[in-house]
């Protein structure tokens, strides 16, 4: 039988170059308002700086030509303060939305999000012990984030071990586990508040509950750079097309070749050590995970490698705006940032409800 080649001018049926096209501009235009977007920020604060100066300073630390127009105060804000606080907003936000795609995927449940493992709840109960009981003396000055990185681990191999315990470990299991695991974890970490008897320690433990960005430090950028962007590689590289599999169904990946419990299990191992890190430098921040794959998935369709990228610029952006408004709503006092993604999540999620009741799912 002969095979006759389609010509060079066949439209393209379904789509794809035009998809292609329409993701390609609006990564460009993400990336171009993530710049602007950090600018902005690094100059927002008690004390304003025009985006001007903060480009020339930030560009001074690069080594790049420039005349000095602005006073020691000012470079001292933007590069020692302000700059790895954005750039850590960033990186978190970009983590957990890219999280937050890999576990809708994973549990076939568009309300899925980082919470949904209990993660969160073991990072807080970390953190609660090393605030009021002086865990994690040995770390040293990384005592808060060190135990909150522990806590989450830990809650993660629980959540594993819980799920693999009734045979296959199927999505209902690694659901029903998180959540499980996430109350008993916040329920210590009540527990853990109230045994202290400190107004201060509880005080800065509920504060932590809440998500900061309080912590950011340019030694502390490693290690979440490392993972967001060993997530991305990762994603993008080898695990995007397995999502896209998965998210169809365990019986249509095992027709593919694709094991649904031994790639669910990697990818918890992976999602469940992400979160962990990215919790530990920024406490519990909630509704981005959920939120921001809904928007990427709206604007460039369902392929995870298209998706992935979209959702990680806008995780990005969403997260440095609303520290932007923690840190300006009530200034000088600081908003924690989990009340301004809260109160941004909300109705998005009322929203995703009424529109899931509308179509019968």
């Amino acid at each position: 039988m002969t095979v006759t080649a389609l010509p060079k001018d066949q439209p393209d049926l379904l789509g794809v170059a035009a998809q292609r096209r329409r993701t390609g501009i609006w990564l460009l235009a993400l990336t171009v308002g993530l710049i602007l977007t950090g600018l902005a920020a690094v100059g927002s604060g008690a004390i304003g700086i025009p985006p001007m100066t903060v480009a020339s300073i930030i560009g001074h630390h690069l080594g790049l030509p420039g005349e000095v127009n602005w006073t020691p105060p000012q470079e001292a804000i933007v590069w020692q303060v302000r700059l790895p606080r954005v750039l850590l907003g960033m990186l978190v936000g970009a983590g957990l939305a890219v999280c937050g795609v890999a576990l809708q995927a994973m549990v076939r449940n568009v309300l899925a999000d980082p919470y949904l493992l209990g993660i969160n709840s073991g990072a807080s109960s970390g953190a609660a012990a090393a605030i009021l009981f002086g865990a994690g003396a040995g770390f040293g000055q990384y005592a808060l984030s060190g135990s909150a990185f522990l806590g989450a681990l830990a809650a993660s191999l629980l959540v594993f071990l819980i799920a693999r315990s009734g045979g296959r470990v199927t999505s209902i299991r690694l659901l029903l586990s998180g959540v499980a695991v996430g109350y008993a974890l916040y329920a210590t970490t009540s527990f853990l508040i109230f045994a202290s008897g400190s107004a201060e320690g509880a005080r800065s433990v509920m504060f932590w509950l809440l998500g900061s960005l309080g912590l950011a430090r340019w030694n502390a950028l490693l290690a979440v750079t490392a993972v967001v962007l060993g997530c991305m590689i990762l994603y993008l590289t080898i695990v995007g097309r397995r999502l896209d599999v998965l998210a169809i169904g365990d019986e249509t990946a095992q027709t593919l070749g694709v094991s649904p419990d031994r790639f669910r299990l990697r990818l918890l191992v992976i999602v469940s050590l992400s979160v962990g890190v990215l919790v530990s430098m920024a406490g519990s921040i909630g509704f981005v995970g959920l939120v921001v794959p809904h928007l990427a998935r709206r604007i460039v369709g369902a392929p995870h490698v298209r998706v992935v990228p979209v959702a990680a610029l806008l995780g990005a952006i969403l997260l440095v705006w609303a520290d932007v408004l923690a840190r300006v709503l009530l200034a000088p006092q600081e908003i924690p940032i989990g009340i301004i993604t809260s109160l941004l999540g909300a109705p998005f999620l009322l929203l995703l409800i009424r529109r899931l009741h509308s179509t019968g799912a």
